[in-house]
């Protein structure tokens, strides 16, 4: 069918969206139908429609900034795409109320997502940029962010302090949630209240939207936003467990299983959708996106899993055993790096291999004296780099009250 000017038709528009549907929707009548699958056929029909409500999500965040600013409407997409590791995690702080086996788990889930996103995501993104830019003969010069992104840098920022208090306690207290959930909710308040500029034009399935009166434009972005996180939460569990089942039979430890394999399938969705953002030339609300995500999973998240642990009949703590700790703290010095890396709102080439290489280092050195010096080069090079842009910390201080230098509109 004919397109003009990215804008499909009506008819080519409800294709696109009844195809992903069709992949999504099978997913989540199996999951709520209570059917068992086995592990392989697990992966592939709960993949299946993991990767098709990623695309739902797409075109529900990009069609939402018609009627809220962009960086709302991300970070909207960013807590809805990461709906599946907030299902895996918090099943493990449940469980670990009556099974103290399970809280090293919840830990391991947390700290693996998390530095997934940092040290696979981020570099993804800025591949995927790459990649796109030289497709169109245009020159690579990193990835730029616009200055509303300095509030997610500033929030993110005060989260990865208030992280070392975990693993110094060596628990996730009951003032965690305390903090950190109303932390994330000031931040959800700052970032609505910013306006990320001019709206690029749309294309596509979410060009098509744009065109319907606002009250159906608006009823339908919501329809997608909801239909997207309720395949995503019930495709989740049964994604994760089937992948750490096929890994098992294969012989690879169901901890490192937990740590790394059940992330990685629970963060596809947002991975999915920033990666395409990223191909399509818009590496600034890819980056965002999952820039957005790691705030929310760094303080809502974590947040969650005391109180999920204490409805699972546990504490109102949720303990961290030895190489927990460890963990918690290797995390956070990643996550201080991170911030320190987007200071100044660009994120290169040389920046993004870096933190892959450190990512990967972890996997040559296991042991438990490598995960300590791993944090140590992590601070290290974040003081290094800080010393470089110090200048700028004034500028994301102020992002907490929400001014925004060198935004237009503040």
């Amino acid at each position: 069918m004919r397109e003009t000017r990215g804008v499909p038709s009506a008819a080519a528009s409800g294709v696109r969206i009844g195809a992903a549907c069709a992949g999504a929707v099978p997913a989540a009548v199996l999951r709520l139908s209570g059917t068992e699958l086995s592990p392989g056929w697990a992966v592939a029909v709960f993949g299946l429609g993991v990767l098709c409500s990623a695309l739902l999500l797409m075109w529900a965040a990009e069609t939402a900034r018609a009627d809220m600013a962009g960086a709302l409407a991300l970070a909207l997409l960013a807590f809805i795409a990461v709906l599946p590791e907030y299902a895996v995690d918090l099943y493990f702080a449940y469980a670990a109320g009556s099974d103290p086996s399970y809280a090293a788990y919840a830990a391991a889930n947390m700290t693996g997502a998390n530095r997934l996103l940092v040290g696979v995501g981020w570099p993804l993104v800025a591949l995927a940029s790459a990649l796109a830019l030289r497709r169109r003969s245009a020159p690579d010069t990193g990835i730029v962010l616009e200055p509303h992104r300095r509030i997610d840098v500033a929030f993110l920022a005060v989260a990865a302090v208030l992280a070392f208090v975990m693993p110094l306690t060596r628990e996730i207290g009951w003032y965690v949630p305390v903090v950190l959930v109303p932390w994330y909710g000031y931040y959800l308040y700052r970032i609505g209240k910013c306006s990320s500029g001019e709206m690029e034009e749309l294309v596509g399935v979410p060009a098509r939207l744009a065109t319907l009166p606002a009250p159906r434009r608006r009823a339908t972005t919501a329809t997608l936003f909801a239909a997207a996180a309720a395949v995503v939460f019930a495709c989740a569990e049964p994604f994760a467990n089937g992948l750490v089942e096929a890994g098992a039979s294969l012989g690879i430890d169901r901890f490192v299983l937990v740590q790394w394999l059940a992330p990685l399938a629970s963060e596809a969705p947002e991975l999915i959708v920033a990666v395409v953002f990223a191909w399509r030339l818009r590496a600034s609300d890819g980056l965002g996106a999952l820039l957005s995500s790691k705030v929310n999973q760094w303080t809502l998240l974590v947040g969650c899993l005391p109180l999920a642990h204490a409805l699972g009949g546990g504490g109102a703590a949720l303990p961290l055993v030895t190489r927990q700790v460890d963990e918690v703290a290797l995390t956070a010095a990643q996550t201080v790096l991170a911030v320190v890396v987007l200071l100044d709102l660009r994120f290169a080439r040389l920046q993004a291999a870096g933190l892959f290489v450190l990512f990967a280092v972890q996997f040559a050195l296991p042991g438990e004296s490598a995960r300590l010096v791993l944090t140590y080069v992590y601070l290290g090079l974040a003081v290094l780099l800080l010393a470089t842009r110090v200048r700028h910390l004034p500028a994301t201080a102020r992002a907490l009250g929400g001014r925004i230098e060198g935004d237009p509109h503040h």
